[in-house]
Order: structure tokens, then C-alpha cells, then sequence
């Protein structure tokens, strides 16, 4: 096998002492039983890894070209300095994988696995390390299927770990800083990134190769991270985690079906509404449109979507814009949903998990979108 080295650290992969054992061993990921063993220090971080681009090797020196999901969690945990005083830490492979391969059930899974290790009262807080493609699709699902109010902190890397200045170590050491800080209790699940905090909801990736890729647009950041200080300064009003009255995840749910699918539709010149066809009779139980400007599409595509609207096939009108409000007065097709200022990824993740829950009705799903 060749070696691989971490050249933001000049150390070896053989080189780094394993100093956390993995908790169980996975047959397949995200499909394992949960097995949550009792922590015995207080203050315990625990860190479940996923894979992505902050576990990725490659050339030596290069930022692209590399394998994502090739670098176990005790390696990485091990090639960061000081981790290890900020607070004790406990961690679990849930996956090893790019992020564009997350799947709803390992979604299922990760809820699932915080929920259990949130009742143990040493545990402090989480962090999910992740690939930057999906992550805040993942980091919006937890916000929603998390039950505790202590802190989940969700980060990756835009560098593999063999690149130059790989930005792996500082993100992952400054999520462990956060999630170990007394101030972040309470604040839904959070994204941390090259110095600043997010809210799970609000963080977008908005660049495909920069440092600073995710963001939160408009609603800026909840705070920063400097050295082992946190600093809020801004806080979401929106329901989440433990404020969530809806949607419920826990470990001992035997309910082995996937959450229900959604297809997300995009809106350019001259589309072809028979996609609707196709989305439907491939298994989709509700749409999300990814409309023009604020949630706009040819009268082509108003004919066919009053077609399909009702209340076992809801549909969502979201918009390919980055930034704005889509307003329930303004849809174009009565009995559709206004995303809110929900982007076309997370309203579907929203539907998927009310769809879920049998929420199907027009009535029904528009608070919905107004309070998550």
C-alpha cells in the first residue's frame, strides 16, 4: 500500500498512533445496529465521521484529483495538534464515503446515533464531519431529526488532507471547540467553517474550490471561532432539534422504510414539463420546482403542475436564485407550497420528512415551511 502523508502536518498516515477506537463495525454504511457504549469522561465530544474531501488523499501537494472517504477518523483526529485538550473524545465511523453518495437512510442513521448518545449525560456535544457537496442537506435533516438541545456541530474541507495548507485540521479542531463551548447549547445543529458558525438551516456551499465555500448569504454568520474562543453574536428563530414538535427519529424506531422520494424539477427556457411524468412514475411522492426568479415557469408548465396537484402529490415552488422569498400570494398554480426562503435541496428534505409523516395537504405543509 502506498503511503500517503498529511502535508499540512508533515506526518505519515503509518506514523499516527491510533488514539480513538471505533466504536463498532460496520458491515455496510449507514446499515449497522446501533450499539452505543456507555462514556466514562465527562465532557465527551464525540465525533462521527462520514468521509468527504476532509478525508481524502491523493498526489501529494494537489487539491484536485484525490479519493474522498480514504482517511479513517482516528488518523485524522490524531494529525490535528491540541484536539485532544479541548476536550475528551469519543469516535465512531459511521461511513467513509464522498458526500454526493449520502443517502436519506444514513441521514436516518446519523439522527438516530446522536439521539442515543445524547442521553448519556458525559456526553457535551457532537461533531459530523462530512463531504462539502451535501452537507447542508445533511446539516438541515439533523436540524430537524436531532432531539437534544446540546451542540451539533457539522464540518468538512474544500482540500483533501494530502494537499497544501489542507483546511481539514483547522475546521474539524475549531468545530470540536465549539461544540465543547457552553454558549452553543441551544442553537440547533451548526455548521463550522475557515472561522465562522452557521446555522444548519441558513449555510449554502457557494463555491466549488474556495476555502470559504460555505456560507450563509444574506443571513450571515451566527458567530466566529478564534483560537479556543466562540463568539455568538446571532442566533435562528426558526423550530429545530430539540424545539422541533414534528419530526421525530429515535433509536429504538424498528420502522426499517426510507423517508419518502422527492424529485426536485429545474425550471430553464423552454422546459419540457413531461419531466413531471417521469418524476412521478419513477417513485417521487412529491415535487420541489426550482423556479425561475421568484418561483416562475412557462404556462406550459402551470397546465401540467395543476394537473398533478393534490393532496397525495403536494408540490413545492422553491427557486433556482440563491437569495430571496418565494411568497405563498404569488405561487403561480393554486393548492402548490411557497418554499419560504428555503433553496430547491432543503425544501425537498423538508417535504421528504412530512411526506414521511403523512403530511400531504396544501393547508398542512404551508406552516410547515413558514416554521422550519
Amino acid at each position: 500500500m502506498k503511503k500517503t502523508r498529511l502535508l499540512a502536518l508533515g506526518l505519515s498516515i503509518a506514523s499516527i498512533p491510533t488514539v480513538v477506537a471505533p466504536v463498532i463495525t460496520l458491515t455496510s454504511c449507514g446499515g449497522q445496529k446501533i450499539s452505543v457504549p456507555d462514556i466514562t469522561e465527562e465532557g465527551t465530544i464525540v465525533i462521527l465521521a462520514t468521509g468527504g474531501t476532509i478525508a481524502g488523499s491523493g498526489e501529494e501537494g494537489k487539491e484536485t484529483g484525490y479519493t474522498p472517504g480514504s482517511i479513517s477518523v482516528e488518523s485524522l483526529i490524531a494529525s490535528v495538534p491540541g484536539i485532544e485538550d479541548i476536550a475528551p473524545l469519543h469516535a465512531q465511523q459511521v461511513c467513509n464515503i464522498n458526500s454526493d453518495d449520502i443517502t436519506a437512510k444514513i441521514w436516518v442513521q446519523l439522527a438516530k446515533t446522536i439521539n442515543a448518545y445524547a442521553d448519556d449525560p458525559e456526553v457535551a456535544g457532537f461533531v459530523v464531519m462530512h463531504g462539502t457537496d451535501t452537507m447542508e442537506e445533511t446539516a438541515y435533516f439533523l436540524n430537524l431529526a436531532v432531539k437534544t438541545d446540546k451542540p451539533v456541530v457539522i464540518t468538512g474541507s474544500m482540500r483533501p488532507a494530502t494537499a497544501i495548507s489542507a483546511d481539514g485540521p483547522m475546521n474539524l479542531y475549531q468545530s470540536v471547540v465549539v461544540a465543547a463551548n457552553p454558549e452553543s447549547k441551544g442553537k440547533g445543529v451548526m455548521g463550522v467553517f475557515s472561522d465562522s458558525i452557521y446555522s444548519a438551516r441558513s449555510m449554502q456551499k457557494v463555491s466549488t474550490f474556495d476555502v470559504t465555500a460555505i456560507s450563509a448569504g444574506p443571513m450571515g454568520a451566527l458567530g466566529f471561532v478564534r483560537n479556543k474562543e466562540v463568539f455568538f453574536y446571532e442566533e435562528s428563530i426558526k423550530l429545530h432539534t430539540h424545539k422541533s414538535d414534528k419530526f421525530w427519529i429515535l433509536p429504538e424506531d424498528k420502522n426499517k422504510k426510507d423517508l419518502p422520494k422527492v424529485a426536485i424539477i429545474y425550471i430553464e427556457a423552454d422546459a419540457d414539463p413531461t419531466i413531471i411524468n417521469w418524476a412521478k412514475e419513477s417513485g417521487a411522492k412529491g415535487l420541489v420546482i426550482a423556479g425561475a426568479g421568484a418561483g416562475e415557469f412557462s404556462e406550459k408548465f402551470v397546465k401540467k403542475i395543476k394537473s398533478v396537484v393534490s393532496k397525495n402529490f403536494p408540490v413545492v415552488i422553491s427557486s433556482r436564485i440563491d437569495n430571496g422569498v418565494i411568497v405563498q400570494d404569488s405561487v403561480l398554480v393554486e393548492g402548490t407550497v411557497a418554499a419560504n426562503d428555503l433553496p430547491p435541496q432543503k425544501a425537498a428534505v423538508l417535504l421528504r420528512l412530512a411526506l414521511g409523516l403523512g403530511i400531504t395537504k396544501q393547508e398542512d405543509l404551508i406552516p410547515i415551511y413558514k416554521k422550519y
